[in-house]
């Protein structure tokens, strides 16, 4: 059984989010960070790092979050066989960790990012209830868990965005959101 290790309020809710939506059965290994359970050579040995979340399915082990979900897409879910497609995806992956996250949850940059960031996403939701369309996908899951965030932990006005808040309403009333990330914040 796969297993995913994270620890109490950290970037795994997303990836235990991704596997509740693909109903893939997995085993969650709370580290106590605090601990600092995720600096002992059991845990290196998975991640070099030190960090979570990271993941062992079977003989294969991979950490950081993004390429996770990418993984999981690819193996349990329905990833286009395209190469544009899976580029598109993993675009929107990249676009969460890299630019997304850091542009609002860095607070000097905050006030800069966010209408930068906001504007277009709230554009591209006007025309479309997901990022690649009319289908729920893991850049869903990837933009629309960076965005679940904002509420939940800052005070952030984003009424300016109705469709980006539409969106975040309709990504945290997914059930598999619900049971894997409801209770945070």
């Amino acid at each position: 059984m796969l297993k995913l290790y994270g620890g109490a309020r950290s970037r795994a809710s997303i990836v235990q989010w991704y596997l509740e939506e693909l109903e893939v059965p997995y085993e969650f290994v709370l580290l106590d960070m605090q601990a600092g359970v995720h600096q002992q050579p059991e845990f290196l040995a998975i991640n070099p790092m030190g960090k979570v979340p990271a993941i062992v399915d079977g003989d294969f082990q991979l950490w950081e979050s993004g390429a996770i979900l990418f993984y999981l897409a690819q193996k349990y879910g329905k990833m286009s066989q395209s190469p544009e497609k899976q580029a598109e995806i993993l675009q929107w992956i990249l676009f969460s960790n890299a630019t997304l996250g850091p542009g609002v949850f860095v607070e000097a940059s905050r006030e800069r990012e966010t209408p930068k960031l906001m504007t277009p996403l709230n554009q591209i939701l006007e025309k479309h209830e997901f990022l690649l369309g009319d289908e729920f996908s893991v850049a869903d899951v990837a933009v629309g868990s960076m965005l679940a965030y904002i509420p939940m932990m800052l005070k952030l006005d984003l009424s300016a965005y109705p469709a980006v808040l539409d969106y975040i309403k309709r990504m945290t009333e997914r059930p598999a959101f619900q049971k894997a990330m409801g209770g945070r914040g």
